[in-house]
């Protein structure tokens, strides 16, 4: 009688060694640049809705712009704007640092990384305290809306509607600035801790987009609110 040949077994791969695993890795992601490809488009949609978010502002600023011209270019010039360019400058700087620390990141400079993202963090604290001793000015001079409003020269209460939509959009971008302390405070725990490498550092360059979108913020709202009606 014939012997019924027995199914083969599946070949074993016991001992075999597995592929290589970083530990960076997600496990829902192919391979490092799929997942850095992910991150980054990921920002680049966060930004899309902050630039929709600010754009709403803009196009208030734009329209009362329009329909109170002599008004806001009187309350403009009430603005510093040697502090403005200051902070313009300061700013732009700080791009110009956190670029240097995304570039020394992809090539594993670790004190290099972390020294960029200290001045970078540094140049910001300087943007913060010139914008709130800016601020302080406003309310020596009774520029903040409301009760006690003063100004010169022009309708108050249409000078009211620039002054609030000063302090509305330099406060919300404010308010990203400091945000993006606490992503600088981590790129730099992360940088200390060795944690990037040329292969891997993600989490830098991510963190660099957002802070050009913060700057890129600041150079429209500098001449559309500080250099209203200057050539009067």
């Amino acid at each position: 009688m014939a012997e019924v040949a027995s199914p083969q077994s599946p070949p074993s791969h016991a001992g075999q060694p597995h592929p290589p695993h970083d530990p960076r890795l997600a496990h829902h992601f192919d391979d490092m640049e799929q997942q850095r490809e992910a991150a980054t488009l990921g920002m680049w949609v966060f930004l899309v809705t902050e630039v929709l978010f600010f754009g709403g502002l803009f196009a208030a600023y734009m329209l009362y712009r329009v329909w109170y011209p002599s008004t806001f270019g009187v309350a403009s010039r009430q603005l510093n704007i040697y502090s403005g360019a200051g902070m313009t400058v300061v700013l732009i700087t700080s791009s110009l640092t956190m670029a240097m620390a995304v570039h020394a990141a992809a090539n594993g400079r670790r004190g290099r990384i972390v020294g960029f993202l200290g001045l970078t963090l540094l140049l910001g604290v300087i943007f913060v305290g010139l914008k709130f001793l800016e601020y302080y000015h406003e309310y020596l001079d009774h520029h903040i809306p409301g009760h006690g409003f003063q100004i010169e020269g022009t309708d108050p209460n249409h000078a009211q509607i620039f002054f609030s939509l000063y302090f509305t959009m330099t406060g919300l971008h404010a308010l990203h600035i400091f945000i993006g302390f606490g992503i600088i405070l981590t790129m730099m725990y992360m940088a200390w801790r060795n944690v990037f490498n040329e292969k891997w550092h993600t989490p830098i360059e991510v963190a660099g987009l957002y802070w050009h979108f913060v700057d890129i913020i600041w150079i429209f709202l500098f001449p559309l609110l500080y250099l209203v009606d200057r050539h009067r």
